[in-house]
């Protein structure tokens, strides 16, 4: 995949260039296997025709928004096309899965104290993560592979040119990748609407880019931040802004102190309700964003929500 117009973020091993096929960023150290495993597998309540699910007539209605667990059917799925579609070609692959749930983020202060107590800042799953895509199987093999192994792999994988697929990004600049390779195939037989697929989700997925500096630049935003650098003060750590509390967690020695100190910063994210004006102009400023895609936001939702019976026979069928 490259870009015109916007910074490529295309790195040289495999894992990293499996975008939403790998995630290894996220990927669960201990689940290699292609069979599904019982979190891969439809809970009843989401399975077909039962009430709130897609094919049934309560769901066709009620549940606009595919499911989280549904989510993971679809990347599961890809994931065992892909790997189908690379061994038959020669590779090595395995199947990679999701954790049920990815790290939190907190794009303008952190807010939620029982978060804090329990995880700090997140360093701890940080490093887990690390760890994760330096043991993935994948990648290992990608980089022990001969350099012309490599670029077949690659080809393969991505297809031998980025042609075929493009997307116009929100912020500027186009997209494309390859509408060859094994991702190409496997998306396409999930979503069916291939470049429908790849544009809609690119869209989605870079929207908040568009809103987020806008809700930090309002004054609103810059007087509840004042009043939480005075809070925070007053519990003795002197930060202007949460931003400026980020840059010197590096200097944060011990998992206690991290705690102590996110623990303050949640605290007086309610205190003194910039929590509550960050979410308020996130969802004002959030809401003018979707308005002005809206079709792309209806076009990733329908062609997710046709694709999961898809990614439910995939995960299936296999003994």
């Amino acid at each position: 995949m490259r870009t015109r117009g916007v910074r490529s973020r295309r790195p040289a091993v495999l894992a990293a260039l499996m975008l939403v096929l790998l995630a290894t960023a996220l990927a669960a150290a201990g689940c290699g296997a292609d069979r599904p495993d019982r979190a891969d597998r439809p809970d009843r309540a989401d399975r077909p025709g039962s009430p709130g699910s897609p094919g049934s007539p309560e769901g066709a209605g009620a549940r606009v928004v595919p499911s989280a667990a549904d989510r993971r059917y679809l990347k599961r799925a890809e994931q065992i096309l892909i790997a189908e579609c690379l061994r038959a070609q020669g590779f090595a692959y395995e199947a990679r899965t999701l954790p049920d749930e990815p790290p939190r983020r907190f794009p303008y202060v952190l807010d939620d104290v029982a978060w804090a107590r329990r995880h700090g800042y997140g360093l701890d799953e940080e490093r887990r993560i690390a760890a994760r895509k330096a043991a993935d199987p994948n990648e290992r093999y990608f980089r022990g592979l001969p350099p012309e192994r490599q670029k077949a792999a690659l080809a393969a994988l991505n297809g031998a040119r980025p042609e075929g697929l493009s997307a116009r990004m929100p912020g500027g600049g186009v997209v494309v990748a390859s509408d060859e390779g094994c991702t190409a195939r496997a998306q396409r037989r999930l979503y069916g609407d291939l470049q429908g697929w790849f544009a809609a989700r690119l869209t989605v997925a870079n929207l908040t880019p568009l809103y987020v500096p806008k809700v930090r630049e309002d004054p609103e935003f810059r007087r509840a931040v004042g009043g939480w650098a005075r809070c925070m003060a007053g519990r003795g750590h002197r930060y202007a802004t949460p931003d400026a509390l980020r840059e010197a967690l590096p200097g944060v020695r011990t998992r206690a102190a991290e705690i102590r100190l996110a623990v303050a910063e949640a605290g007086c994210a309610g205190e003194s309700g910039l929590a509550a004006t960050a979410k308020a102009l996130d969802a004002r400023y959030g809401a003018e964003v979707r308005r002005r895609y809206a079709g792309q936001i209806a076009t990733e939702l329908r062609l997710a929500r046709a694709a999961v019976p898809r990614a439910r026979e995939v995960l299936h069928r296999r003994p």
